[in-house]
């Protein structure tokens, strides 16, 4: 272990035992420690227009956040928070019309979403150059974990926010992506009246129809149920299908102290798969002997294609608050999901070949189906308190949570017939499929977590956070393995806020993510770890509500498997740095803006392949740019009308780790159009305005997707 990381941990392991002591220490004596410390001397406090007012729940105002529970736990400004943080409200992926949670991505620094072109059945996500897709995906604050091909899917339409933490956060919620986490926000109940309806379609037509209606049922007891039905045509041949969630939720405060809130969800899914991936590299990105392949073209068979999924999950938020600034929280969720898929999708030319090696230029196919059933539950225990010791002012959390995680899984593959790139036929017979896995897999995992955030002197605030986790994997049938692991995981952040509102900040954290499998060289893989250093500053001026940010980070990641299949080792490491810089602003009440940049430089330090060592690991672009404008008229002849436009830069990556295929550059624009008058509204979105193709990314020069082409979404919404 090199000195700096020596000197990380050491230095995490007495924060978290420094934090430890405090927590029971200091608990029992806040009411006599409010009376007795001398006064705490506090930074300035500026209250910028209705900020006072928001909560990490709460509507975002315009496109500008003010608090997040994304990054601590606790209702906290996003300026004390010592990591990286992006809130995407209801109104700004609204004015964008995304209709997925990657679409509303697409603005984020450090974030690449839709690597492999649209895909409606799951949200693709990178983070920091690191997939965050299965473990870094969370809801309501509680992970929505993935493996494989079991999950949740969450439907954007329910969601009030979508909070991206970037880098690592094990401290909080356990074992994660080391990237970073996207945290949904669901549409809660609450004393304000909501009615709405949503009627919309795109150009290839694909329809929608959204509700959202809540209100108080008596002073107590509030309500609100959000759902939307989808389905029709994509813009590749076949895909098609049907989709629907549905929300209820309730919240019942009976006095002043006690609060619980419920919230459940069911959602049916049944659609044929869409095209424009799993293509070859010679024939997307780069001409083949015949040229591009069509990006709407789809290889698979229409008559056998299958997605079917079925889910529901029910939980529930409890607090109740005691006297002197004692809160008590618990938060559970229990999911359930079923999906059964068949899908024929092409992977290289006939043979496995990179290049076209007949006249028809035939593809490849793999015939594969699996059938995956997954149980979870989760629950988090909070206490939160508020104390001054000296000049020191401490909100200190304590917590324990616990992850339960079961899935059952076939998976069976069969020979495939080959078809042509260019003039495909469809409807001949496929070759049986055998399963290669069969096997019932749990893993639990509990943990044990610290925090105390401290306001002292003229503005200073640190931050401490340690936990200890113990996860534990059992897996049945085929393949089959067991194993145990603890892991201790720290977080130090130092930031000043100045009268201005500028706060500078520095972090330093690890992180752990537990490992699911086996091979014969390694035995059961150990959770993946490593660290992170960051260094930042936030802004959030006195003159205007805007909120502007930017990061330098260093983030090691090791542990990573490499090598072939059945002969992996864990001798992997990546290093991630780069800089995001973020803008999100209401300039005035009819102009709002947001801006971001992110650059990489992503290098594999240790690999099983020595020639990898020092190459760039595929997929992810190192550098991306945007930036989106929205206006809107008011008392004059075009009142009630609004335009929006936005540009988005995806830099160029490699198609393959080896660094010899590149993926070049694609510069994309967006638009809106929009009017509302009284309580009804339509906005009309393009994605892609000029049609640009180009291909999003490869993970290996046998599979490309192609990013999305030009979508026109209206929408028409009601309210009364």
């Amino acid at each position: 272990m090199n000195t700096s990381k020596k000197r990380l941990n050491r230095f995490l392991l007495n924060s978290t035992a420094l934090a430890a002591v405090l927590l029971p220490t200091l608990a029992p004596t806040f009411a006599s420690a409010q009376d007795t410390a001398a006064p705490a001397v506090l930074g300035p406090v500026t209250v910028q227009g209705s900020r006072s007012a928001d909560s990490a729940t709460s509507p975002v105002k315009g496109y500008v956040p003010g608090r997040s529970a994304t990054g601590s736990k606790s209702d906290t400004p996003l300026e004390e928070i010592p990591q990286s943080v992006s809130v995407i409200g209801r109104e700004e992926i609204d004015d964008r019309g995304a209709q997925k949670v990657d679409e509303a991505l697409r603005y984020t620094p450090g974030v690449f979403s839709q690597p492999f072109g649209p895909d409606s059945d799951t949200n693709w996500i990178f983070i920091r150059g690191f997939q965050a897709t299965q473990s870094g995906i969370y809801q309501d604050g509680l992970q929505l974990y993935s493996y494989g091909f079991g999950g949740q899917f969450a439907d954007s339409y329910t969601l009030e926010r979508i909070e991206v933490l970037r880098g690592a956060s094990s401290v909080l919620y356990g074992g994660s992506n080391p990237g970073g986490l996207v945290n949904y926000v669901t549409k809660r109940p609450g004393d304000t009246p909501v009615r709405e309806i949503e009627l919309g379609i795109d150009e290839h037509g694909n329809a929608h129809l959204g509700i959202d209606v809540g209100g108080a049922i008596d002073p107590t007891l509030s309500y609100r149920l959000t759902g939307r039905i989808a389905g029709g045509d994509t813009y590749t041949d076949f895909a098609d299908g049907f989709r629907g969630t549905i929300s209820p939720s309730f919240k019942w405060s009976p006095n002043d102290r006690n609060t619980l809130t419920v919230l459940t969800n069911y959602t049916d899914i049944d659609e044929t798969h869409n095209g424009g991936a799993f293509l070859p590299y010679f024939g997307t990105v780069e001409n083949a002997s015949f040229g591009r392949i069509d990006r709407t073209r789809n290889f698979t068979e229409p008559g056998l294609d299958t997605y079917r999924r079925k889910q529901a999950s029910i939980g529930y938020e409890f607090e109740h608050r005691f006297d002197n600034d004692l809160t008590f929280r618990q938060n559970a969720r229990y999911g359930w999901s079923r999906v059964h898929e068949v899908s024929i999708y092409p992977y290289g030319y006939n043979a496995f070949s990179a290049l076209p090696t007949d006249p028809n230029n035939l593809l490849s196919r793999i015939n594969f189906e699996h059938t995956t059933e997954v149980n979870t539950f989760l629950i988090d225990n909070q206490l939160e308190g508020k104390v001054q010791t000296g000049g020191i002012a401490h909100t200190l959390l304590g917590g324990v949570d616990y992850k339960y995680f079961n899935m059952s899984q076939v998976q069976a593959s069969g020979s495939a017939t080959p078809i042509s790139a260019t003039n495909p036929v469809y409807g001949a017979a496929q070759g049986p499929r055998f399963a290669y896995i069969d096997q019932d897999l749990t893993m639990n995992q509990l943990g044990f977590y610290v925090q105390d955030q401290m306001r002292f002197g003229q503005g200073f605030l640190v931050t401490l956070n340690g936990r200890y986790d113990r996860a534990s994997t059992d897996a049945d049938g085929l393949p089959s393995y067991e194993g145990t692991k603890g892991k201790l995981s720290g977080r130090a952040g130092l930031a000043y806020e100045f009268a201005n509102g500028v706060t500078p900040y520095v972090s330093a954290s690890t992180f752990f993510n537990p490992v699911l499998g086996t091979s014969p060289v390694v035995g059961v893989f150990k959770p993946e770890s490593g660290h992170q250093y960051e260094v930042g500053v936030k802004y959030r001026p006195t003159w205007m509500d805007a909120l502007f940010t930017a990061a330098l980070f260093d983030l090691t990641r090791t542990n990573v498997v490499t090598g072939a299949f059945n002969a992996e080792t864990q001798l992997g490491e990546v290093n991630s740095r780069g800089v995001e810089l973020e803008a999100k602003a209401n300039i005035t009440p009819s102009l709002k803006a947001t801006a971001a940049f992110t650059a990489l430089d992503l290098d594999i330090k240790k690999d099983a392949n020595p020639a990898l060592i020092g190459k760039t690991p595929y997929i992810v672009p190192q550098i991306q740019g945007s930036a989106f404008l929205d206006y809107t008229f008011k008392d004059n002849a075009l009142d009630g009308v609004s335009v929006g436009g936005g540009v988005r830069y995806v830099g160029s990556s490699w198609a393959d780790n080896e660094n010899t295929l590149k993926v070049p550059a694609a510069t994309v624009f967006d638009a809106r159009v929009g009017y509302k008058y009284s309580n009804w509204g339509v906005n009309v979105s393009v994605t892609n305005l000029f049609d640009k193709e180009y291909v999003a990314s490869c993970q290996t020069q046998f599979s490309c997707g192609y990013a999305e082409g030009r979508t026109a979404l209206l929408n028409v919404n009601m309210s009364w």
